[in-house]
């Protein structure tokens, strides 16, 4: 059996961890090979070590057959190997072209040959279907056309054996299923590619094989077509994981966050929130289900104060919070896992035992005349670790040395350790394995189960069926329909966040 890449018996260390230990992964021509693991499973660390990023302290690496040492990124691009990370590599106010080319520019008579490196990627982006004008700018572009011109990068450096690392953990359902065309299209034209993901759907409509890694070993490797969502699962947690989410009734109380034909604009100054009314009660969880770019991201900002309110009135337990500053209306009780993890909910540079506190730092007992109390920060930080398992090797550890997904579950540890009488939770699962997702989840309803409100909102169907009691669609920045999370369906949903009427399908079906 040829295989195109052999990682044999590698082993990766960082101080205080072994993140690879003695793991293999083989990787045939012409397929899509998953790497499936938990959160901070050493996932990412494995394909750093492929494309150069990381040296292994043992271990071989075998290209086409033939062994080689990758010490740099270049040298894996020259072996024709491709990575699109997780957290993009692009200059914002570059064009699609600028970053494309960055790094291996071409010159005509002294100058920078634009106008055919802009030819070519034309070209790449007509021939995989990936429909990216070269001329754009990136902060102009939407976060899956981003991730496009990470793949066009690769492709243009001749890449054909393609990492994607967590690819979908940012894109909408729709921007998902046009990256499984994407990747089909790439196969069937002999490239291979090695997809990190904990996503089970994913693998089992794109992937050929499956690699499993727990806790940095090596555990399975498995044909797809030969498994099942569940046998993954437990592979990769080390238990049975429950998919269904386990809750009873709602038993909602007095009205927490109540918002009045509220509109807000967007960067673009135009009207995004559009005379929104919403209520969401103690005890319960409303789901805000909708299309991306419905107003979803507007509307929490205008709730957190991180975005200014046009017009209407947004109230906390009666009080108006209306375009108070953050700091007052978190104090008055409101929590936040923001969907952009790193530009709102963490300070990246900051340890994991001072992210822990952000919110709270400046209060007793963490401050006492000004002087943050070290030994009480570090064993609060320690307790919120330990109790959500957030894999880190110290709470002194950077909070941008963590996975992703060790990163949301360290946000998620500090809002809801704070218990706020409403907890905001804008894509609390994205980046998550199927093992934090159950636990997320569970813990979302234990804070509806005190009596506090929940407000979720997420792109995933499923997330917001299964976790909601009461789901509202948004829909051009009104909510123009509250469904029973039990009594509703995806088809009655999919109709209502594309604007349709529920009344006229009930007529159609009469």
């Amino acid at each position: 059996m040829e295989f195109v890449i052999e990682m044999l018996n590698i082993r990766k260390e960082f101080p205080g961890i072994v993140a690879n230990d003695n793991i293999t992964l083989q990787v045939k021509k012409g397929e899509i090979h998953a790497l499936l693991g938990e959160n901070g499973a050493g996932k990412s660390t494995l394909m750093n070590v492929l494309f150069g990023l990381y040296q292994p302290e043992k271990g071989e690496i075998k290209v086409r057959g033939n062994a080689v040492k990758i010490t740099n990124p270049n040298i894996a691009n020259r072996l024709g190997i491709g990575m699109v990370h997780q957290h993009f590599m692009l200059v914002h106010n570059f064009t699609v072209t600028e970053n494309i080319i960055l790094g291996s520019e071409t010159t005509k008579n002294g100058t920078i040959n634009i106008k055919d490196a802009a030819i070519k990627i034309k070209e790449l982006s007509d021939r995989y279907g990936l429909s990216v004008d070269p001329y754009a700018k990136i902060e102009d572009i939407t976060v899956g056309m981003q991730q496009r011109v990470e793949i066009l990068k690769v492709l243009y450096r001749g890449a054909n054996i393609l990492i994607f690392d967590e690819p979908t953990a940012a894109l909408t359902p729709q921007e998902i299923n046009e990256l499984i065309d994407i990747m089909k299209k790439l196969v069937s034209e002999g490239k291979s590619i090695i997809l990190i993901t904990h996503k089970l759907k994913e693998i089992m409509a794109v992937c050929d094989s499956v690699t499993i890694i727990r806790r940095g070993r090596g555990i399975k490797t498995l044909d797809v077509s030969a498994t099942n969502p569940d046998e993954l699962a437990a592979l990769m947690v080390g238990r049975e994981v429950n998919f269904k989410v386990e809750k009873g009734p709602a038993n909602p109380k007095s009205t927490v966050l109540d918002i009045n034909d509220l509109v807000v604009y967007d960067a673009r100054n135009l009207p995004a929130v559009n005379g929104l009314n919403l209520e969401v009660k103690a005890g319960e969880i409303l789901g805000i289900a909708g299309v991306d770019g419905n107003g979803q991201s507007e509307l929490i900002e205008a709730i957190t104060g991180l975005r200014k309110v046009a017009s209407g009135i947004i109230k906390l337990s009666k009080n108006d919070i209306t375009n108070k500053p953050t700091r007052k209306i978190t104090e008055a009780g409101i929590g936040h896992i923001p969907q952009d993890r790193h530009k709102h909910g963490l300070v990246l540079d900051f340890t994991m035992r001072e992210n822990m506190v952000l919110q709270t730092y400046y209060n007793k007992p963490y401050s006492k005349s000004g002087i943050l109390q070290n030994d009480v920060i570090a064993k609060k930080a320690q307790q919120l670790i330990e109790e959500f398992d957030v894999r880190t090797p110290s709470d002194l550890t950077l909070a941008r040395s963590l996975s992703g997904g060790n990163q949301q579950k360290a946000i998620i540890a500090r809002e809801v350790d704070r218990s706020p009488d409403l907890l905001i939770a804008a894509q609390p699962t994205r980046g998550l394995d199927v093992g934090a997702i159950e636990f997320i989840h569970k813990k979302l309803i234990e804070e509806r189960d005190k009596g506090k409100a929940v407000l979720l909102i997420s792109l995933e169907l499923d997330e917001v069926m299964n976790v909601s009691d009461r789901i509202a669609v948004i829909y051009e920045g009104k909510i123009i329909e509250i469904v029973d999370a039990k009594q509703t369906t995806e088809q009655e949903l999919g109709l209502l966040m594309a604007g349709g009427n529920r009344n006229k399908e009930v007529e159609n079906n009469e």
